[in-house]
């Protein structure tokens, strides 16, 4: 692999950043509404999931 010089490096690097696309505000808001609804409703379902398990381990235990 050629070595390139620092500054050849710096202007690969600027011509790979131009070609990075931005998301737009609207599907940054979107997305991020996305991320909490699904959050949300995932740590309610292993809440769910973890006192299901308690509730059984606690029942076990009484058995012992």
């Amino acid at each position: 692999m050629a070595k390139n010089s620092p500054g050849q490096f710096f202007n690969q690097v600027k011509a790979e950043a131009s070609k990075v696309v931005w998301p737009t505000r609207q599907e940054t808001v979107t997305t991020a509404i996305f991320v909490g609804i699904m959050m949300v409703i995932l740590s309610l379902f292993f809440l769910g999931v973890d006192s299901v398990f308690g509730a059984v381990v606690r029942w076990l235990l009484t058995l012992a």
